[in-house]
């Protein structure tokens, strides 16, 4: 409603405002209908936002849109779920459990912490990680809900909308997922499988322009199961540093890898490179559904200033911080679990991984690359000997209707004609489901030379 004094003048006037007289110039036309206006504001026009519209998750895609029935005949067996608790055949450490439940009965946390954590909890990660080449302080670390919400945090702070990120492929989709909803071009650059999927380096320069923001290393690898070694790291922080671009190294599952391969984590590595770790419980304690993840921050030449500082801890308002009751157990989950309880999950897993790898080695038309850590064994179809399918998503999605064997297709990892197996299932539902994907193999497979021969017929 125009002020009275306006609304006698016509169009200019004047009106008192306390002691002082206010000069109005309404340009607009008055002859508006109020009902109009009313009855336009009472039309329901609910929208999603255009992050929402953008939000996909790759993986998401491709498996709600397979015909996934399995054999009735045949009890399922998934090995499509990067979640090692889904069999129960690998719980975590009594000493874990212990230290959540010693912090629920103290009563301490059961508050609000500060956005990125309690400054003990914080402290106890600096401790943990820390390292002479590489020294950490608990204002380096910025405790996440789980090591994906400090992606996040990492590609919120360090890009703006129209630039792009160099993302590994294949991949973890959920870079993609978060880039592409922020309005950020994700350009990938190609891990080499012939050479135990370490970094194609020229390709990943040949990338580089003035629009990237962030280099995304994921080591050791989701999908590939990959561990790079010190050498390789070098080169790819000489590239970091040769285009003075910052890194994101995604290390959740640092130290989960087999006897006789070394994990060195990047940071100590690079003298000048700022480089934002992710890390977290979830994979090296058996905790995923915990949602305790953080950043260390890794920037001694003090390139990112207090800018990318300031920024991480204003973008952890938005959540308030990651479960406080966990945060109460970090100290003690990370000094006293036990070294017999790390040694068992890997062992368990390089035995699970060596299986799947002969057994499938041995499979005409597959060829399954060995892994050095994580939980993953990717395995290359040869699609020209399986004609009756066009792709990796047709071949995996077969696979469970006649053998009930779910492995998830590389294509939701940006690489067709592989699949990626999980080895955390036990033993023997392992060697099962290595028979059936032999046997389902036998019944399509085609030699070169009977497909030529039907050709000349």
């Amino acid at each position: 409603k125009l002020p009275h004094a306006v609304q006698n003048n016509g169009l200019n006037g004047n009106f008192m405002n306390g002691n002082s007289v206010h000069h109005v110039s309404v340009r607009t036309r008055v002859s508006v209908n109020p009902a109009k206006l009313k009855s336009l504001r009472q039309r329901w026009n609910v929208r999603p936002s255009e992050m929402s519209k953008k939000t996909l998750n790759p993986i998401r895609a491709i498996v709600d849109g397979m015909k996934l029935t399995p054999n009735p005949e045949k009890p399922m067996i998934a090995l499509s779920i990067g979640d090692p608790t889904v069999f129960g055949n690998m719980p975590t450490d009594d000493t874990v459990l212990q230290a959540v439940k010693e912090a629920i009965d103290s009563h301490k946390y059961n508050g609000y912490a500060p956005s990125v954590g309690y400054q003990k909890s914080r402290e106890a990660v600096a401790n943990f990680y820390s390292c002479p080449e590489a020294p950490l302080e608990d204002k380096d670390v910025i405790l996440t809900s789980g090591c994906s919400q400090a992606i996040e945090l990492a590609i919120s702070v360090l890009c703006n909308p129209g630039d792009n990120i160099l993302v590994p492929r294949p991949g973890f989709s959920l870079y993609k997922t978060l880039a592409v909803s922020m309005g950020i071009q994700v350009k990938h650059y190609n891990l080499l499988p012939e050479k135990s999927w370490e970094i194609d380096l020229q390709h990943l320069e040949s990338l580089i322009d003035d629009k990237t923001a962030c280099l995304i290393v994921n080591n050791p690898s989701n999908p590939c199961g990959s561990v790079f070694s010190r050498e390789h790291q070098h080169k790819i922080l000489s590239v970091a540093s040769r285009n003075c671009i910052p890194i994101l190294a995604d290390e959740i599952y640092g130290d989960m890898v087999f006897p006789g391969c070394d994990f060195q984590p990047l940071a100590p590595l690079s003298s000048d490179v700022p480089i934002l770790s992710c890390g977290g419980l979830a994979k090296r304690w058996l905790v995923p559904g915990w949602r305790m993840g953080w950043i260390l921050i890794h920037d001694r030449n003090d390139i990112f200033g207090t800018g990318i500082r300031e920024g991480l801890v204003k973008l952890s308002q938005r959540i308030l911080g990651p479960c406080t009751v966990v945060q109460g157990a970090l100290e003690s989950i990370l000094n006293d679990t036990p070294p017999e309880f790390y040694q068992g999950t890997i062992s368990f897993l390089k035995s699970n991984s060596e299986i799947c790898f002969s057994e499938l080695s041995t499979v005409p038309g597959l060829n399954p690359v060995m892994p050095s850590g994580a939980m993953y064994i990717m395995v290359r179809i040869e699609m020209e000997h399986f004609p009756d399918f066009q792709n990796d998503v047709e071949f995996t999605e077969r696979l469970v209707t006649e053998q009930s064997v779910f492995c998830l297709p590389a294509t939701a990892f940006e690489y067709p004609n592989f699949f990626r197996i999980v080895v955390t299932v036990p033993e023997e539902m392992m060697i099962e489901a290595c028979i059936r994907i032999r046997e389902f193999c036998a019944r399509h497979y085609r030699p070169r030379s009977q497909d030529s021969h039907e050709l000349d017929q």
